[in-house]
């Protein structure tokens, strides 16, 4: 016969749904999981299920009522009391381990009523973030000293695997289980669990931008490399020059692998680099070409230029910026290139003046979109705001067709918010709440 009949099935179905309605968030998963138990049970063959074997389903259900399990058990066995009990020690154990596995699922709505309960089934969970949150503290510590105190390559690429480990256990960690405290875990092991979630959002953010840092580190330090290489092959062209125009070129590229090795930025490790080799770059090519940089207007102007140019660059080091600071740093684009226009035809370094206001104008294109970005968005933000204000201050004469046309507009409207602005996370937000109203009276 099978181990549940369909008297005691209807009566364990009917309290699943009572527990269902308690819980919303949970209801579908937990009443999925117990109804897969009770066809198995129905479709197996063997002794009755009792009342222990019904009561480890229905641990997931901390209010499930014992009566309701002693009631189906009882009716459960009625048709087989003159059946001779058959030993069950092997499907037990196979049933333990199915539920050791099914509680420790990553569900909370399944791993805290067994933490309440039964917190010895949560074990092997327990086991894995304690592993995790220790190697999380770990990477990210030495993460941040080859990262943000690199000496060489090396430090970087062995900081960027740290990163990625740290990265790796942290994704591990169930944020639901923050600053909760396993007791029974830690009755038996020496664990230490300090994560709360602010804490836990602050590694994320430390690990998020010791990405970048080290995805900039290593762009600048391949572009240092090339610069060097360029130098080199200057040099090099340079002495094999037989033409005044060859050298004059050679020159230009010259000077310029030197400028660009200037224009790194200090705190990268290619700045650092590029600080101890700059001195001899500069030795050898007032050597070999005899040309001191500085000593003519075309120097001149060109150094005034990248003054301006690395002011732009540095001015709000933090994006979004607001519309008067792209104002400001169109501004000194703009002074750094009336500078480069300044030097003639008739000047050596003219060429490089060239390329460098080639340059500049692209990057004064670049300011003046997104300065345009700014603008249109912060426009586009203002309207929306007002829009809403006027519907909720009409909200209780406005038909039903008026307020969807009105939400629809105020979508439309926060949706031409661009990424990248200082109004896009409001927009964001206000999209976001309108979506949702505008779904409410659809329905």
């Amino acid at each position: 016969m099978f181990r549940l009949n369909d008297r005691a099935d209807k009566i364990l179905k009917k309290e699943v749904e009572r527990c269902a309605a308690k819980d919303e968030l949970a209801a579908e998963i937990q009443k999925d999981i117990i109804l897969k138990q009770l066809e198995k049970m129905q479709s197996q063959r063997g002794n009755p299920a009792t009342a222990t074997e019904l009561r480890q389903i229905f641990t997931i259900y901390p209010d499930f009522r014992p009566e309701v399990i002693n009631k189906a058990a009882k009716a459960n066995q009625k048709k087989s009391l003159n059946l001779i009990i058959i030993p069950v020690a092997v499907a037990g154990v196979a049933s333990l381990a199915g539920m050791i596995l099914l509680v420790n699922l990553p569900y909370p709505m399944i791993r805290r009523p067994v933490a309440k309960v039964a917190p010895i089934l949560l074990l092997p969970s327990y086991i894995s973030m304690d592993r995790n949150y220790r190697e999380a503290i770990s990477n990210v510590e030495e993460a941040d000293q080859l990262v943000n105190r690199a000496t060489s390559d090396a430090d970087i690429k062995l900081g960027d695997e740290k990163v990625q480990k740290a990265q790796k256990n942290l994704d591990a960690l169930p944020v639901w289980f923050l600053g909760y405290e396993p007791k029974f875990y830690c009755s038996l092991f020496s664990c230490n669990w300090r994560f709360t979630f602010d804490e836990f959002e602050d590694a994320r953010r430390q690990i998020g931008r010791m990405k970048a840092v080290v995805f900039q580190e290593k762009n600048a330090l391949t572009e240092l490399k090339n610069t060097e290489k360029a130098i080199e092959s200057a040099k090099q062209e340079y002495q094999n020059a037989s033409t005044e125009i060859a050298k004059q070129k050679a020159i230009d590229s010259w000077q310029a692998g030197i400028d660009k090795i200037e224009e790194f930025p200090p705190s990268t490790l290619a700045g650092k680099q590029g600080t101890t080799k700059i001195k001899a770059y500069k030795r050898d090519f007032e050597k070999v070409v005899g040309y001191v940089a500085g000593n003519n207007r075309t120097s001149t102007l060109i150094k005034s230029a990248q003054q301006f140019a690395i002011a732009a660059a540095k001015l709000g080091e933090k994006p979004p910026y607001k519309y008067y600071e792209w104002e400001q740093k169109e501004q000194l684009w703009l002074d750094a290139i009336d500078f480069l226009e300044k030097v003639p035809l008739s000047d050596p370094g003219y060429v490089r003046a060239r390329t460098l206001l080639a340059k500049y104008k692209s990057k004064l294109a670049e300011v003046r979109i997104e300065k345009q970005k700014e603008k249109d968005s912060i426009a586009a933000l203002e309207d929306a705001q007002s829009r809403i204000e006027r519907l909720l201050a009409n909200n209780n004469y406005a038909s039903r067709e008026q307020i969807i046309s009105q939400l629809q507009g105020i979508i439309d409207r926060l949706e031409l918010v661009q990424p990248g602005t200082t109004a896009y996370p409001k927009a964001r937000q206000l999209l976001t709440s309108a979506k949702k109203r505008l779904a409410q009276f659809q329905q």
